[in-house]
């Protein structure tokens, strides 16, 4: 009979958290302040009642009668946090910038639903075009530097000279500055100091002032880059290596068949990290060139933002011309393609380290 008590107790307790816990959600996204009497009262207090909705269902939820299920409700309520974390600040704006791009939103409400225009808009647009193609540039060429120049320099301070402590430290040090003031200070650097020597700035041409950018970034993100591939060089067994020596092969031999095998679950790490940072770059690209840069014919347009990579040209487009609903199918679009390379990439990476 207790068994029984219990489960109704339950019953009832869910279903009054769950309705109290949706009407507060109710009175709250309606903001309606015309109600009279006692629901002026309840939208008063609408988030007292969402708090009272939600311990009565949690309460409602702990009495079902079933110690594996009691294990399972304190699982959740330590993933709850992180849950709804994830959910308010990634999955909701998610649906509603996807839901946006379809609209003409102004940044505070739509009025019409405009389908596939901001789409057509976007891919009739050169600017953007320009910015989609320097990005994968600018993308490719930093994956294979970054990891390049990250992989010597952990090659270096893996080895036994002295000082190796200093060196590590004086490699990672850019990476703690910020990007904004990382930006500002290449761009004293590139109109000052080499203007002053040279005679010449890598900021004044479009084609030299992109090539700064990739300088920059691979000066601020190799010394990160260099730490992860430090960690997987010291992971490597002594042995190994010290058989390696023993059977006769040399240093080349040591490092291309024994030491990036071994590190191959890195080299996929360091790639991923890598692909998705190089496409979000925002900062450096905003604070050293800010987009500019002629660029006279491309595709029967001219062109004065020819160093404005993809994030840039999304925020450009939001802030600067106020064409949030354009900016956010271009978000979308972003969204896409950061997507589904990353799962190529992951998918590559996986099968090579099979191989290996």
């Amino acid at each position: 009979m207790t068994g029984r008590n219990t489960k109704i107790e339950s019953t009832v307790l869910l279903f009054v958290g769950a309705f109290f816990m949706l009407a507060a959600l109710f009175f709250a996204f309606t903001m309606k302040t015309t109600y009279s009497g006692a629901l002026k009262s309840l939208v008063t207090f609408r988030g007292t009642i969402l708090i009272i909705g939600a311990i009565l269902f949690l309460r409602g939820l702990y009495l079902v009668p079933s110690t594996k299920h009691h294990r399972k409700i304190v699982y959740f309520l330590f993933l709850f946090p992180l849950l709804f974390a994830f959910f308010v600040t990634v999955i909701i704006p998610l649906i509603l910038g996807i839901g946006y791009s379809f609209t003409d939103w102004t940044g505070i409400k739509f009025t019409k639903v405009v389908g596939l225009q901001n789409y057509l808009k976007m891919f009739s647009d050169p600017a953007f075009i320009w910015s989609v193609m320097i990005t994968f540039g600018f993308v490719f060429m930093n994956v294979i530097l970054i990891n390049l120049v990250g992989f010597l320099l952990a090659l270096l301070c893996t080895t036994k000279l002295r000082g190796v402590a200093f060196f590590r430290a004086a490699y990672f040090l850019p990476n703690l500055i910020g990007g904004i003031v990382l930006g500002y200070i290449w761009q004293f650097v590139f109109n000052n100091v080499l203007l002053k020597y040279l005679n010449f700035s890598m900021l004044s041409d479009t084609r030299w002032a992109m090539l700064a950018i990739i300088i920059v970034y691979i000066w601020q993100y190799g010394g990160y880059i260099m730490l992860i591939y430090v960690t997987g060089l010291t992971q490597i067994p002594g042995d190994v290596l010290e058989a390696a020596s023993i059977d006769g092969a040399s240093a080349l031999q040591t490092l291309f068949k024994v030491k990036i095998p071994m590190i191959a679950s890195t080299v996929t790490i360091c790639t991923f990290l890598t692909l998705t940072s190089a496409f979000k770059q925002f900062d450096v690209n905003m604070a050293l060139t800010n987009g500019t840069g002629s660029v006279a014919n491309f595709l029967g347009s001219y062109l004065s933002n020819g160093t404005q990579m993809l994030a840039l040209n999304i925020y450009n487009t939001a802030i600067a011309k106020n064409s949030y609903a354009l900016a956010q199918a271009k978000a979308v679009l972003f969204f896409i393609i950061l997507a589904v390379i990353s799962l190529i990439q992951v998918r590559i990476s996986n099968s090579r380290e099979v191989e290996m």
